[in-house]
């Protein structure tokens, strides 16, 4: 016998070495080799056909992005729990088998995997009811971004500071989220003003919609509008209200934008923008 047979030989023992066994089931090299390649080629497979399906197919039918990530996460799960069976039942494994490695993980999820559980838990639930889905802009702990990505265990909101921050599942569903697109990416923008009490209120609302109109993030329908608020100490106060869809994710910007337009509106048409004012009365002392 030459080495080549001997290793051969070496190979197909090492092959058939029996590691433990479960049940009736022997658990040999050959079997953990190939459980390990199966899963590997299941996980990326099914990561492959989610991306193709939330990147190429569903763009095509111009379907939301959320709407799109979510059925392409969905049917990933799908098909891992489908793969996983036909895995286990090609390699000769009788599932019934597993119950004593499925008992044992109970007992680890009710001591350490509770928080794990709760947040895959809490994802499935994201995916199905969709209180929250990949695009939106949200606010949950005084943190605001963008949902990026939801995966079975967290997601991911990148904020403007282009920082991804990794938020548990089970904070979106069982804290308070403002979600400023649910329903669609338009949202309303307030903007304080004050001015002098010898403008008058009638023109400062004229320049104010003129201001508004003319930007072109500004939404026409529904039109800008323009609120006396009060008569203040020093000023009489404004409130420009404009609505924005181009800047649902950055509000900031329309507001810079906006506030440079109207400080030039302002000194254009001679309309004063007061400095606060006080009344200060000196008593003067009688002894001295």
């Amino acid at each position: 016998m030459n080495s080549y047979d001997r290793v051969l030989e070496w190979i197909k023992a090492t092959w058939n070495i029996e590691l433990f066994q479960l049940g009736e089931n022997q658990f040999m090299i050959k079997t953990i080799i190939m459980l390990i390649f199966s899963f590997f080629l299941l996980f990326y497979l099914s990561g492959k056909i989610k991306s193709i399906m939330a990147n190429r197919i569903f763009p095509r039918y111009h379907i939301d992005i959320g709407v799109g990530q979510s059925i392409a996460t969905i049917v990933r799960y799908l098909l891992l729990i489908i793969g996983v069976v036909i895995i286990f039942q090609t390699s000769g494994i009788d599932l019934s088998a597993l119950g004593i490695l499925v008992g044992a993980l109970g007992v680890g999820i009710g001591f350490g995997l509770q928080h794990i559980t709760n947040n895959f838990i809490s994802g499935i639930i994201i995916l199905f009811e969709r209180p929250v889905k990949v695009g939106d802009r949200v606010e949950v702990d005084g943190l605001t971004g963008n949902i990026v990505n939801i995966s079975a265990r967290a997601t991911t909101i990148l904020t403007n500071d282009n920082i991804a921050v990794i938020v548990p599942n089970s904070d979106l569903i069982n804290k308070r989220v403002v979600n400023w697109s649910h329903n669609n990416r338009s949202v309303r923008i307030s903007f304080p003003l004050g001015v002098s009490y010898k403008e008058d209120p009638e023109k400062v609302r004229e320049v104010l919609l003129t201001v508004a109109k003319s930007n072109p993030g500004v939404l026409q329908d529904p039109p800008p509008y323009v609120r006396f608020d009060e008569f203040g100490d020093s000023s009489l106060n404004f409130n420009m209200q404009i609505w924005t869809s181009e800047y649902s994710d950055k509000p900031s910007t329309p507001k810079s934008e906006l506030y440079y337009a109207v400080f030039k509106a302002f000194k254009e048409h001679g309309i004063e923008i007061p400095f606060p004012q006080r009344d200060v009365h000196i008593k003067s002392n009688p002894d001295v």
